[in-house]
C-alpha cells in the first residue's frame, strides 16, 4: 500500500550529497516525491511509496559519507496519485 510522508531532517544534512543520494535511492526503491534544502540548514522531503521503500531510502541516505541525521520530524500526508518521479528542488 502506498503512503506519503513529509520529513524534515536536521543535523549534518546540507552540502554532503544528501539530496543526490535521496534521489538515487528513491529511483532504486521505486519511491516518488521531492527533496530540498531549507534556509535553516535542514532538508525537507516529501516521499511516497510503500513503508518499506521509504525506510530503504532513508537508510540509504543515512549510510552516506558525512551525513549525520540528528532529528527527523515526520508527518503523514495524502497520497498524490499523479506523481511519477522524484526530483531535487
Amino acid at each position: 500500500m502506498k503512503i506519503r510522508k513529509r520529513i524534515r531532517f536536521r543535523g549534518w544534512v546540507q552540502g554532503v550529497g544528501f539530496r543526490w543520494r535521496a534521489r538515487q535511492a528513491a529511483e532504486l526503491y521505486g519511491a516518488t516525491g521531492w527533496v530540498r534544502n531549507e534556509y535553516d540548514g535542514s532538508v525537507e522531503m516529501e516521499i511516497q511509496g510503500t513503508e518499506e521503500s521509504i525506510d530503504s531510502v532513508i537508510l540509504a541516505v543515512e549510510r552516506g559519507s558525512y551525513v549525520r541525521i540528528e532529528d527527523m520530524e515526520v508527518r503523514d500526508l495524502p497520497v498524490d496519485p499523479e506523481e511519477t518521479g522524484f526530483r531535487t528542488d
